[in-house]
């Protein structure tokens, strides 16, 4: 069969994925706040997706001209064609979402429907909050406008007429500094909410910006907004710390070249000329792509609630672990039984306390922990900084290279390395993906370990956000083999065996691969069989081809796959056993599990790994067995909670239609709800 009809591209698939994020903004049972707020996901994810994906496909474009092949070009111009669509219904539903928001009091204006009460309010306004922030360029033959202007920030070309005359500028809306979202003060009605964007505000203002600048009889803004190629390079500069490099390479995403500009359809042709030329694009350049009024949609992520409770999701409180709560100490509580915690339902300060016990707990000698993703005012740096104070070893290990990340990540480098925390930066070509803390505590005469392995980062805004486990454990294998793999980052010239651990890219394939195998022959011989896989992503193309074997020996396949899928189900005669959907609600599903049947004694898995070939060979992965059988257990059963989601799963199919799962006969079941239930019930029931 032709490779195209077995693999999906993952850039397709990419796009099919956030289209699942706009279905929950056009769905109409979601509170209509939440509503708004999955647009501003879905444009954010649209951002990423052309500073990192059709970055690269437009390079892998450029190359292959070069020699006659014409496969990214084809994916190119097939990109273009969905990314239109979703643009398409991405602006019916954003004036569905605003329908629906006068519905419940709360009404968007613009500067050309003011009442006079509310015109001399923002003026005042302007005048007092925003024009300090206001900073216009005006370009020139010597200051390049594409060299002035910053990544994926909205922009107003501003044209100003006197007579014959035309000139430009250009303007950023100050978001970071003022809230898009201004609130009107009420003029009659308090029970009425009017909201005006800022970037409303700026054009109800535009001639006092230019005012006693420029002379013109008319003014005009639009808007538009510049997303460029995220990769950056770094140079082998043998007298440059990795920190200099990464700061030096960071520089570059400030003049890379557009990988889109989108602006305002209604924007006269004679400044999109001005900006195709200054901005350096070419009429045929498919990175230019025409859009409604606004721009940055990402900022209605943070959009505020201005009215009743129920326009937003129902909190769900963390729930804390009885097992932790039952004793005095973390370090008593995983010594009495390994701990497994799922965020958001359980609350992440139980990590965050484990480490600031450590940082004072007279006993524990050292902590070890490896960053890729941390919050901006990190209480697990802060403990850690406190621990080196209390005289522990402390060693941490950043990863630069965390995509969109790596200037905080620099900046806590700084920030460790004066407290006295021995930093490093492991590997320069692999990326330290793994979700890895070890601490070191004396008890009696012998030095015991304690470890964490999760499937998301020491993060603690995400863990609000994110779905995740985390394992606690002082089982000694596991947590010596963790210490092997921190060995590992310092010294890859040595050879370390792993016997409990997956570690990428050391054994990860070679055992997923052997596991699959097994399944296949445990099929052919008549005993128990079946794989149950949970990740991010599957677009690794040989275990891809693995599951196809095992579909084919009559191996029960059920996958869930949040984003990128190129695996195809459902083909006659190689992927009939599979069986995929998708879960996108309130929480973004995050964990990576591995249930394999393994003949009736199943072997289960948490992971920091997606399937994708850069997690198998190009970075530092942990995939940790579960071992107690109650916790098995519960993997288990949230993974079946979630397989018979009937109200947000959506089925993966060859066509990426995006369909609903069907209910049928079967009650509705929304699996985040019911795995709070679940996990809820479980630490009522606690029997310590």
């Amino acid at each position: 069969m032709a490779k195209d009809k077995l693999f999906v591209e993952k850039e397709l698939s990419w796009l099919s994925f956030n289209e699942r994020v706009l279905q929950e903004a056009a769905d109409k049972t979601v509170p209509v706040v939440e509503r708004v707020r999955f647009l501003g996901i879905f444009s954010n994810n649209q951002d990423e997706f052309f500073r990192v994906r059709v970055a690269d496909v437009r390079r892998r474009s450029l190359l292959e001209k070069e020699h006659n092949d014409e496969r990214a070009t084809k994916l190119l111009a097939n990109i273009q064609e969905k990314v239109i669509a979703l643009q398409t219904k991405f602006d019916a539903i954003y004036k569905e979402v605003v329908r629906e928001l006068a519905r419940h009091k709360i009404y968007f204006v613009d500067h050309t429907n003011l009442s006079k009460f509310h015109d001399e309010w923002l003026t005042n306004f302007f005048q007092q909050q925003v024009i300090k922030h206001v900073r216009p360029l005006i370009p020139s033959k010597t200051r390049k406008l594409i060299d002035l202007i910053e990544d994926n920030t909205t922009y107003f070309a501003v044209q100003m007429i006197k007579g014959d005359s035309v000139e430009y500028a250009v303007v950023e809306v100050p978001t970071n500094e003022v809230s898009r979202f201004i609130l009107l003060p009420p003029e009659k009605s308090k029970v009425k909410k009017e909201v005006i964007l800022l970037d409303d505000v700026m054009l109800h203002n535009l001639s006092a910006i230019f005012r006693g600048f420029f002379e013109f009889d008319e003014i005009n803004a639009y808007s538009f907004k510049m997303t460029r190629d995220a990769e950056y390079y770094v140079e082998d500069e043998i007298d440059q710390s990795l920190v200099e490099q990464m700061s030096e390479s960071l520089k570059q995403r400030f003049t890379a070249d557009p990988t889109r500009v989108v602006y305002d359809r209604d924007m006269p042709s004679a400044m999109l000329k001005f900006l195709k030329k200054h901005l350096q694009i070419s009429d045929t350049n498919e990175a230019l792509l025409p859009g409604g009024k606004y721009r940055n949609f990402k900022d209605f992520i943070g959009f505020p609630n201005f009215g009743r409770k129920y326009l937003e999701n129902p909190k769900l409180p963390a729930l804390f672990n009885a097992q932790f709560s039952s004793f005095d100490s973390a370090f008593e509580a995983i010594r009495h039984q390994d701990i497994l915690l799922y965020y958001p339902y359980h609350t992440f300060d139980h990590f965050t306390e484990l480490v600031r016990q450590a940082a004072f707990d007279p006993a524990v000698t050292s902590i070890r922990l490896n960053i890729y993703r941390v919050a901006k005012n990190s209480r697990i740096i802060h403990s850690l900084i406190d621990a080196v104070k209390n005289g522990k070893n402390v060693h941490v290990v950043v990863e630069l290279k965390a995509r969109f990340d790596e200037e905080n990540n620099i900046e806590w480098s700084r920030v460790m390395t004066d407290a006295g925390i021995r930093v490093s930066f492991g590997i320069p070509t692999l990326k330290i993906h793994s979700k890895l803390c070890l601490i070191h505590r004396k008890e009696g005469d012998v030095i015991n370990r304690y470890a964490h392995l999760g499937t998301g980062n020491f993060h603690e805004k995400t863990a609000k956000i994110y779905t995740d486990f985390s394992l606690f454990t002082c089982h000694p294998e596991i947590t010596r083999e963790v210490e092997n793999v921190f060995d590992f980052i310092e010294y890859s010239y040595k050879r370390y065996k792993f016997y409990h651990l997956l570690v990428s890219p050391i054994n990860t394939r070679l055992s997923i691969t052997q596991m699959i195998d097994q399944e296949i022959q445990n099929a052919r011989s008549g005993q128990p069989s079946g794989i149950a896989v949970k990740v991010n992503n599957l677009v690794d193309e040989p275990i891809i081809q693995k599951l196809y074997e095992a579909s084919q020996a009559g191996v029960k396949i059920r996958l869930i796959i949040r984003g990128m899928c190129s695996l195809v189900p459902g083909i006659k005669g190689v992927s009939e056993n599979i069986k995929i959907i998708s879960i996108v609600d309130r929480f973004l599903e995050h964990p990576r599990v591995m249930v394999f049947e393994n003949g009736g004694d199943k072997k289960v898995y948490i992971s920091s790994a997606d399937w994708m070939t850069r997690n198998i060979e190009h970075r530092i992965e942990v995939t940790c067995p579960i071992y107690d059988e109650k916790l098995k257990q519960r993997i288990v059963d949230i993974f079946e909670l979630q397989f018979k989601d009937t109200t947000k799963a959506r089925v993966i199919d060859a066509e990426q239609k995006n369909d609903y799962v069907p209910r049928g006969n079967r009650k509705k079941l929304r699996s985040q709800v019911e795995t709070y239930n679940y996990i809820k019930k479980l630490e009522e029931n606690y029997i310590p």
